[in-house]
């Protein structure tokens, strides 16, 4: 049968807002369900009340199972029973069924932990209890409990949690808000700190009670260490509670040291809801922190960054009033957007002992991930934040994030024995210290490289980019100004700041958010690297690249000519060759044609095919580049003219022909030999324009009275309009190219158009 529905709910206390933050009212079970940006979390404006229901299990054998299709609203779950010694030797599996999709859930195996003892062995109302689960807002539950041989425990039952209403302050992601109040001692003058208390929670109640599974009590001869900042809230605008005097404890708090690194920002109990009434119990405290225990908790990674403040909530309610603890077991907890939670009272600057890893709880700090990372890893931003409330605590103390430390087991865990030593990393998983899966797979593979971010230096630092500058081969060139970009593994919230360096000297400073920075070089060959500071104040220093400024333009060292060449002639496009050669102090990036069209050319090359329109004086303009962005322009201007074959002067026997592929429409052909044209121009390049086919014969070319070649006019194809000889000179002048048949044996017709040349 099932057990009568019992609601356990926290009193109600006054409601106190904190800082000046905008509220927004909101209406359902949680107070973040009415938000869909899951980007910037909320922080709430006080105490929530939060219920707890609990639905006794059917035992039958070795199965118990319970099922409701229409329950009262709850958003959490854990399954428990009454020997919290035991644990369940099988499977608790449970799925929901959702108000917001109106679906039921896949069914969630929770495993069965057994920590009860966590919070003290002599405490009174303490159970066995699985892992929380976080289903949101849902009306309809079912459970199945499973044993593989022992009996079930007895006293089964799901509590199911309602994590309460709220009114939401709506502010940024905490774990990227800019902490303006310091908390480093690397970054702030103990000197010029006013004096403050020590935090609220840390104060707030009566003389302290040692937890024995801790066995471990306040250090009386510690005097009370104000806390050199108020909370950090995650708004800038936002601002600590009121802090009273440490005179309301009667026992002296522990020290509470500036840290080694800057505070990072936190959603503080009062912002998340805590209700504080659910207990009246002292926190009590260690004398530093010695390592921190890395967990997951609440079974879910498809929550939005909205619901967080309510997840924290809910665990905070199991851990009370189903565990039977006195607060939330852990320290700090993480959401996936890096957004860092206040758990467990006390003082987020002091040595709280809290409850996540069974007999390690005293000088040790737990850090919750809200997720399941067995087969899904972290986000990055909440491995982030946990790397910077890890290196907080730790520089409290001045310990090396990536350092070991050996400690002695309180008590008998199943893994370890009472009085036991055992060697721990600074910044372990719980599976270290406890028999469990916890913080997943995928998670606790990713502690090197938290570890890596937590004690610096920034890794993986390159220069990535030199705006302002081109690469040729392995070296920049710039005129002078250049903006240097680059980039680093390390997440930027734990770099303090960059520079730049030339030549080993820093020119330039930026943040540590920053990606790039900009200078002016003076002439000359230089080394630029970045140096990144870890906010552990570690340095890194980037590879050098090599960057050459210099404001020399190129040179041609061949001025821009024209030639005629050969190809097939129209009166629209005369082929010609474009010629130069450049050259730089430097490196030559290219040269580039600018008028009367456009091309751009590799640095090694130094002429052009193009074409010109016949009778039209052109200007071909050319501009050398270097790699520093330093031009040089230069020009040569030509006209290509064509004289018809009916300019020259003739001798022998010659015949017209007509047909529309000759050049104006006719041409001469002869096969006598000795027959000969000779055309007199004006000009500095001439080209002989001739029709060429399989049976076409030789001549002999003559330029200026000497002869220049012997042409022969065969073509397997048939060709017209074909410039088959040309020939150049320097400077512009008055020239004859004469052309005599040779009268070829077998084919000795030849056929010509005229010549172009170009003036």
């Amino acid at each position: 049968m099932r057990t009568r529905r019992i609601w356990v709910t926290a009193a109600t206390v006054a409601t106190g807002i904190i800082g000046v933050l905008t509220l927004q009212g909101v209406t359902g079970l949680d107070a973040f369900d009415a938000r869909d940006d899951d980007k910037a979390p909320g922080t709430v404006s006080g105490p929530v009340v939060s219920k707890v229901r609990t639905e006794g299990l059917d035992v039958a054998g070795n199965e118990a199972v319970f099922k409701d299709e229409d329950t009262k609203t709850f958003s959490m779950l854990a399954v428990s029973w009454d020997d919290p010694a035991r644990r369940v030797d099988g499977t608790i599996r449970v799925r929901t069924h959702s108000t917001r999709s109106d679906s039921w859930s896949d069914w969630l195996d929770l495993g069965s932990e057994g920590e009860s003892f966590n919070d003290g062995a002599a405490r009174r109302g303490l159970r066995g209890v699985s892992e929380p689960a976080w289903a949101g807002p849902s009306d309809g539950v079912e459970v199945r409990v499973t044993g593989k041989g022992a009996a079930l425990p007895a006293g089964l039952r799901v509590d199911l949690v309602d994590p309460g209403r709220a009114r939401v302050l709506r502010t940024g992601p905490a774990a990227f808000a800019v902490d303006t109040t310091g908390g480093s001692a690397a970054t702030e003058d103990p000197a010029q700190t006013p004096e403050a208390s020590p935090s609220q929670s840390a104060a707030e109640s009566a003389t302290p009670s040692p937890e024995a599974s801790a066995g471990a009590t306040p250090d009386a001869s510690a005097t009370p260490t104000p806390e050199a900042t108020p909370a950090v809230t995650p708004d800038a605008s936002a601002s600590a509670s009121a802090v009273p005097s440490p005179s309301t404890s009667a026992t002296p708090l522990p020290d509470a040291p500036l840290s080694t690194v800057p505070k990072p920002p936190f959603v503080s109990r009062a912002q998340w809801g805590a209700d504080e009434t659910m207990n009246d119990e002292a926190p009590t405290y260690g004398k530093e922190v010695k390592a921190v225990f890395v967990h997951h908790t609440a079974q879910t990674n498809t929550y939005t960054c909205a619901d967080s403040a309510a997840i924290v909530r809910g665990i905070h309610t199991l851990h009370v009033k189903t565990n039977g603890w006195k607060d939330v077991g852990y320290n700090f907890l993480v959401d996936k957007c890096g957004t860092v939670f206040e758990g467990r009272k006390g003082g987020l600057d002091l040595p709280v002992i809290g409850a996540h890893t069974m007999g390690w709880n005293t000088d040790t700090a737990g850090i919750a991930v809200i997720g399941s990372h067995t087969e899904v890893d972290a986000a990055a931003v909440a491995k982030t934040a946990v790397a910077r409330v890890a290196a907080w605590k730790l520089g409290q103390y001045r310990y090396d994030p990536q350092s070991t430390v050996q400690m002695t087991a309180a008590i008998n865990n199943g893994k370890f024995t009472a009085g036991q030593t055992a060697t721990f990393q600074r910044i372990s998983g719980h599976r270290d210290g406890y028999a469990t899966e916890c913080p997943g797979t995928l998670l606790y593979g990713q502690l090197p490289l938290i570890r890596t971010w937590a004690a610096g230096p920034v890794a993986g630092l390159a220069v990535k980019s030199v705006a302002g500058a081109a690469l040729s081969g392995s070296t920049y060139w710039t005129k002078g100004q250049i903006t240097v970009g680059w980039s680093s593994t390390t997440p930027a919230s734990l770099i303090t700041r960059h520079e730049l360096l030339v030549d080993g000297k820093s020119v330039a400073t930026a943040s540590g958010t920053a990606t790039s920075a900009a200078t002016t070089l003076a002439l000359g060959s230089h080394q630029v690297q970045v140096r990144a500071t870890h906010q552990s104040g570690r340095t890194a220093t980037s590879a050098a690249v090599t960057v050459v400024a210099e404001t020399t333009a190129p040179t041609f060292t061949t001025k821009p000519s024209l030639a005629l060449r050969t190809g097939t002639v129209n009166t629209t496009a005369v082929p010609v060759t474009l010629g130069w050669k450049a050259a730089d102090t430097g490196a030559l990036k290219d040269v580039r044609l600018t008028a009367p069209l456009t091309g751009t050319f590799a640095a090694t090359t130094t002429g052009s095919p193009q074409t010109a329109k016949s009778g039209v004086a052109t200007t071909w303009t050319l501009t050398a580049s270097d790699f520093a962005g330093n031009t040089a322009a230069a020009s040569v201007a030509g006209t290509p003219v064509i004289l018809q074959e009916t300019a020259a002067t003739r001798t022998g026997t010659w015949s017209s022909r007509s047909s529309t592929s000759y050049l104006g429409g006719t041409s001469l052909s002869s096969a006598t030999t000795n027959s000969s044209l000779t055309w007199t121009f004006t000009g500095r390049s001439v080209a002989w324009v001739v029709s060429r086919a399989s049976t076409s014969g030789q001549a002999h070319v003559y330029v200026d009275g000497v002869k220049a070649a012997t042409v022969d006019l065969k073509s397997a194809t048939t060709k017209y309009r074909d410039a088959i000889f040309t020939k150049s000179w320097a400077t512009s002048g008055t020239h004859k190219l004469k052309i005599v048949v040779v009268g070829t044996a077998g084919r000795p017709t030849l056929t010509t158009d005229g010549i172009a040349y170009l003036k």
